[in-house]
C-alpha cells in the first residue's frame, strides 16, 4: 500500500484564500413513527447544509418542486419531539455531521460507540463482538482523549488515560439519545484546546407532548439480549423523559490460533459485557422566556478484559458512573437576538481493575474521578451580519486512585493518590457575515490551569459560496491536551506504568478545507481535507509516561447522500488518515490501529411500515502496535488484513404498534481479524420486536 497518499497543495491554500459561506441548518420538527425508518427518512451523518447563498442569484432557475408525499394519519400524527439541547449557534466554517435518532434506531446501535462508526472521520476499534477497550476509539487520527465528548453541551471526558478509565462511550442509554451532532474548527474555541480531532455533542430527549411509551426487546447471537424502554410526555409547562437499557452479551466464540485472549478450547475467553443504564430529565418552562432543565445519567458495566502479552487475560473492569447537568435559560433580547445559558454539572467516573496475574499474584487498580463544571454562555446577536458567542468555563477535576499488587517486587508502589486539578477558560467566537457569499469565523480561548499555568488557544474558519451549487471553506485552531492525574501521579499496577509528574502538555493546532456541493435537493457530496500537527505525544518508553515525539496527520474525508428514488435512498462515508509518527524509534510509521482507509457505505428502501437496510464497511487493516505477539513472530510493523463487512437490517409490521425487527451481521460469514489479533465471530443475528403505546 502506498503510505504517502497525495496531499495536493491547493488544498492548504484554500485555509486561507478561499473562505466559504457556512451552513444555516434549521431545527426541524421530528415525528415519532412507529417503525424503523429507512435511509430516504432520515439524515444520513452528513451535514444538513444550505450551500446557497443568502439570496438567490438573479438568473437561477428555479427547481421544479416534487409533491408531497399523501401521509395516511395515524395517532402520532400530532406528538412532537423535544430535545434538551437546542440548536446552538456554531461555527458555521466547517461542516456539522449530525445523525439523527431514525437512524440510530435503524441501526440497531447498542452504544454510541455503535453510533458513531459510522460517520465519517471515525475508527472505532473498541466497539462489536469480542471488542479490546486497548485498541481505541479515533477521530481522524487523534484518539479519544485528544477529542471533546460533550453531553447536552457539557463535558464527559475526565481526560484519564489509562485503559481502566479513559471515556466510556456506553455510559449514556441509546433509547434517550435525539442525535449526535460533530463539529470542528472554530467549535473547539467553545469546548475544549484539546480538540485536536474534533467535538462531539450528544443531544438527549426531553419529552413528548403527550404521554408515550416505547419499548424493545432483542436476543440474538452469543446469548446476547437487550431491553430498552421510555417513558416521556408533557403537563402543563412540564416535559419529562426517563429511559432504561440493559444489555448483556458473553462473546464466547471460536476463535484462530494466534488470535489474542484464546483459551485451551479455542474460543475466546473474558469478553462478556453486561451494562445498565438510566436516564432521565425534567425540563420546566417558567415563563415564555426562561426554562430550567435538569438530566441525570447512571451507568453500572461489568465485563471481562482482552489483550495480547499474557498467556491468559483474566482482569475484570467494573464501572459506574454519575452525570447531572441542570441548565438555566433565558432569552434576554428579542427575536432570539440575545440567549443565556447557565449550566452547573457533576461527572462521577468510578473505575475497578482486579484479576490476577500470570505469576500467581493479585493486583487491584481503582481510578475514582469525581469533576465539577459550570458554564456561562452567551449567544449575542450584535447586528444583521455579526454573531458573538462568548462565555467562560470552569472545572475542577478531582482523582482518587488506589493501587494495590500482591507482587513482593511491586510492594513499593502500592498507594493512594488524591489529586486535584482547576481549569478556567475565557472563551469567544464571531461569526461575521461580510457579505451573502463570504462568512468568516474569528475564535479564542484563554485557559488558566492549576497544574500547567495559562495558555491561549485561537482559531479561525472561512467560508465562501462560490455559486447557488459550490461552496469551500477552510479553518484551522490551536490546541493544547494536558497530561492526565492518573499519567502524571498514579502507578498502573495492571501493565506496570510508572507515573511521570514531569510530563509537559500536548500542543500543536489542526486544520481543515474543504467543498461542499449541493446538485440539488436529491444530492448533497462534501469533501474535506484536514490536518494536525501534535508535539510532545504521550506514550509509554521502558515502563514510564513520556513526551515521545512528533506526529503529523493528513487525510480525506468524502460524504455523499443520495435520494436514488421515492423509496430508495443511499449514503457513502470515505475516509483517508496518514498519522504519520515523525521522532523516536516509530519515526516513519503509521500509528497504531489506525487504518489508512475506512468506508462505510448503506442503501435502503421502505415502503408500507417494511423496510430493509444494507451497510456495507471496507477497512484496509492497521498496524499492531498494541502487545504484539513477539513470540509468534510478530513486528511493530505488521498490519492486519483488509477486510470487507456486510450488515442487513429490516422490519416487519405485525400491528400498527408493534414491529419485528431482524439484523444480520457479517453476511460473509468470513471471521476477519478486526484489529490487533481480535477476531470476529463470523455471521451473527439479532431478533427482536418494538413497540409504541
Amino acid at each position: 500500500m502506498n503510505k504517502s497518499f497525495f496531499l495536493p497543495v491547493s488544498l492548504l491554500s484554500l485555509l486561507v484564500a478561499f473562505p466559504a459561506v457556512a451552513d444555516d441548518n434549521e431545527t426541524k420538527d421530528n415525528v415519532i413513527n412507529s417503525h424503523i425508518p429507512s435511509l430516504n427518512e432520515i439524515q444520513i451523518p452528513a451535514t444538513n447544509a444550505k450551500l446557497l447563498t443568502q439570496q438567490p442569484a438573479a438568473n437561477e432557475v428555479e427547481p421544479e418542486i416534487e409533491p408531497e408525499e399523501d401521509l395516511t394519519p395515524t395517532n402520532d400524527a400530532d406528538i412532537s419531539i423535544e430535545a434538551i439541547g437546542e440548536k446552538d449557534a456554531l461555527p458555521e466554517s466547517t461542516p456539522i455531521y449530525v445523525i439523527e435518532k431514525e437512524e440510530i434506531q435503524k441501526q440497531g446501535a447498542t452504544s454510541v460507540a455503535d453510533v458513531l462508526k459510522r460517520m465519517p472521520g471515525f475508527a472505532i476499534n473498541d466497539v462489536g463482538h469480542g471488542a479490546d477497550i486497548h485498541t481505541g476509539t479515533y477521530y481522524r487520527g487523534a484518539s479519544i482523549n485528544q477529542s471533546v465528548f460533550l453531553i447536552n453541551g457539557r463535558p464527559i471526558n475526565t481526560n484519564i488515560n489509562n485503559y481502566h478509565g479513559s471515556t466510556d462511550l456506553n455510559s449514556i442509554p441509546v433509547e434517550s439519545i435525539e442525535r449526535v451532532e460533530l463539529y470542528s474548527g472554530a467549535a473547539s474555541s467553545l469546548y475544549g484546546s484539546s480538540a485536536f480531532g474534533g467535538i462531539v455533542n450528544i443531544i438527549t430527549k426531553e419529552g413528548y407532548s403527550q404521554p408515550k411509551l416505547t419499548g424493545s426487546i432483542e436476543f440474538g447471537s452469543l446469548s446476547l439480549n437487550n431491553q430498552q424502554i421510555t417513558y416521556a410526555g408533557s403537563a402543563n409547562k412540564v416535559k419529562y423523559n426517563f429511559s432504561f437499557e440493559r444489555y448483556f452479551i458473553d462473546n464466547r466464540y471460536r476463535v484462530p490460533v494466534g488470535a489474542a485472549n484464546r483459551d485451551n478450547e479455542g474460543f475466546l475467553f473474558n469478553a462478556d459485557t453486561a451494562k445498565s443504564t438510566y436516564f432521565g430529565s425534567i425540563g420546566l418552562d417558567l415563563d415564555a422566556k426562561n426554562s430550567l432543565n435538569l438530566d441525570v445519567t447512571t451507568l453500572s458495566s461489568r465485563r471481562g478484559l482482552i489483550y495480547f502479552g499474557f498467556p491468559l487475560q483474566r482482569d475484570r473492569l467494573d464501572h459506574d458512573g454519575l452525570n447531572i447537568g441542570l441548565s438555566w435559560k433565558t432569552r434576554l433580547g428579542k427575536d432570539n437576538d440575545s440567549n443565556l445559558t447557565t449550566t452547573i454539572g457533576y461527572n462521577q467516573n468510578y473505575f475497578s481493575t482486579y484479576g490476577p496475574t500470570g505469576l500467581g499474584f493479585y493486583r487491584t487498580g481503582v481510578l475514582d474521578t469525581k469533576q465539577i463544571s459550570a458554564r456561562v454562555d452567551h449567544e449575542w446577536k450584535l447586528s444583521q451580519n455579526n454573531q458573538l458567542r462568548w462565555g467562560i468555563d470552569l472545572q475542577n477535576t478531582n482523582l482518587k486512585g488506589d493501587v494495590l499488587s500482591t507482587n513482593p517486587t511491586l510492594a513499593d508502589k502500592n498507594e493512594k493518590e488524591d489529586r486535584n486539578v482547576l481549569n478556567t477558560a475565557l472563551f469567544a467566537v464571531n461569526t461575521w457575515n461580510i457579505s451573502d457569499a463570504l462568512l468568516v469565523d474569528l475564535g479564542l480561548r484563554q485557559s488558566f490551569d492549576s497544574q500547567f499555568g495559562s495558555y491561549f488557544n485561537p482559531s479561525v474558519g472561512l467560508r465562501y459560496a462560490l455559486n447557488p451549487v459550490v461552496a469551500i471553506r477552510g479553518s484551522w485552531a490551536g490546541a493544547q491536551r494536558n497530561p492526565g492525574l492518573d499519567q502524571l501521579y498514579v502507578f498502573d499496577t495492571v501493565h506496570n506504568w510508572n507515573p511521570n509528574p514531569d510530563l509537559k502538555p500536548e500542543t500543536g493546532s489542526t486544520w481543515t478545507a474543504g467543498v461542499d456541493i449541493n446538485l440539488s435537493s436529491k444530492l448533497l457530496a462534501q469533501f474535506t481535507y484536514f490536518g494536525s500537527s501534535l508535539d510532545n505525544r504521550l506514550g509509554v518508553i521502558s515502563g514510564r509516561w513520556e513526551n515521545i515525539g512528533l506526529v503529523d496527520t493528513n487525510g480525506l474525508e468524502a460524504a455523499l447522500q443520495l435520494k436514488i428514488a421515492r423509496d430508495w435512498s443511499t449514503f457513502v462515508n470515505y475516509t483517508y488518515t496518514d498519522a504519520q509518527i515523525k521522532t523516536g524509534t516509530d519515526k516513519g510509521l503509521q500509528l497504531g490501529l489506525i487504518p489508512f482507509s475506512l468506508l462505510q457505505s448503506g442503501i435502503g428502501y421502505q415502503k408500507d411500515g417494511w423496510q430493509a437496510n444494507l451497510y456495507l464497511t471496507y477497512n484496509s487493516g492497521t498496524r499492531r502496535s498494541v502487545f504484539a505477539n513477539t513470540a509468534g513472530g510478530d513486528k511493530s510493523t505488521d498490519f492486519s488484513p483488509s477486510f470487507v463487512n456486510l450488515d442487513l437490517s429490516g422490519r416487519i409490521p405485525v400491528s400498527k404498534n408493534l414491529g419485528l425487527t431482524v439484523y444480520l451481521e457479517n453476511l460473509l460469514g468470513e471471521q476477519y481479524e478486526r484489529v490487533n489479533r481480535i477476531y470476529s465471530p463470523g455471521f451473527t443475528f439479532r431478533l427482536g420486536l418494538t413497540t409504541n403505546i
